[in-house]
């Protein structure tokens, strides 16, 4: 029987592209679609492909009334944290790869997905290749205490940092050592230009910069004595390398019990 999905963002940049993955897919079925800008379309057409017989529902709430086993979220930070509870609280395994929600906001997820004993995989990006950005840079993050992370987003992005930026320094934070940087309290002159500080153990500062010509990039930057690495992530103007990450995580997300953090949860 096939997996059967709700998507919500289906008239979205990554969303559209997953409606098509869905529908090309033997083992996987459009359940549902969310799209307030779309609702009442056809799910395919509204993603520029033949009909697929799934209206597209203004609510998730609405859209949970068909059966399904996954909800995929790709909307926007200020609706996905009450859309993962609602679709716990309607018995659904959780897949959000909407940016934006704080370590706050995944905790209370995460209670929420244990008390459902429904399964919920978070990832502020899901591809591959960043997922083993964020691998590379955990590495050297054991050998490397001072580390800093810059991310970079078109003019347009609404929230700073971005969902990969954000996550890396939270989990930079609990591997890294103390840095040798000065503390950013006893600085001098504009504070605000040393970055936000993210992470609950050792703090990682991070530089968000929104403008033109960029689409998504993330890097980390390593200092030592007298020499440095940075590892980068660059994403091109297409949403196909989120789509195969999305789809590994709406298969593997039935297969535990709370919340886990980035693609590299279940991959082998």
């Amino acid at each position: 029987m096939p997996l059967r999905i709700t998507l919500a963002g289906s008239t979205g940049w990554v969303g559209k592209a997953l409606v098509a993955a869905v529908a090309a897919s033997d083992d996987l079925e459009l359940a549902g679609a969310v799209s307030r800008s779309a609702a009442g379309q056809d799910a395919g057409e509204a993603a520029g492909l033949p009909r697929l017989g799934v209206a597209i529902s203004a609510t998730l709430e609405e859209a949970l009334k068909a059966p399904s086993d996954v909800v995929i979220d790709y909307t926007r930070p200020g609706a996905v944290k009450a859309h993962a509870l609602t679709a716990l609280a309607q018995g659904r395994h959780v897949v959000i790869g909407t940016s934006g929600l704080s370590a706050e906001d995944y905790a209370e997820v995460d209670g929420y997905a244990l008390k459902a004993e429904r399964g919920v995989l978070a990832a502020g990006n899901f591809s591959i290749t960043a997922t083993l950005l964020r691998r590379f840079a955990l590495e050297a993050a054991r050998y490397v205490p001072d580390v800093e992370v810059i991310d970079y987003a078109s003019a347009k992005k609404p929230d700073t940092p971005s969902g990969t930026a954000r996550e890396l320094a939270e989990l930079l934070s609990e591997v890294r050592q103390p840095a040798t940087s000065k503390p950013v309290s006893e600085l001098t002159g504009v504070r605000e230009t040393r970055g936000g500080a993210l992470g609950a153990k050792e703090p990682v500062q991070v530089h968000s910069l929104r403008m033109p010509s960029f689409v998504l990039s993330c890097e980390a930057v390593f200092g030592a004595d007298n020499e440095r690495l940075v590892i980068r992530h660059d994403a091109g103007s297409s949403a196909a390398p989120y789509v195969a990450g999305t789809l590994l995580a709406a298969r593997r997300v039935s297969s535990f019990v709370g919340l886990k953090r980035g693609l590299d949860a279940v991959m082998d």
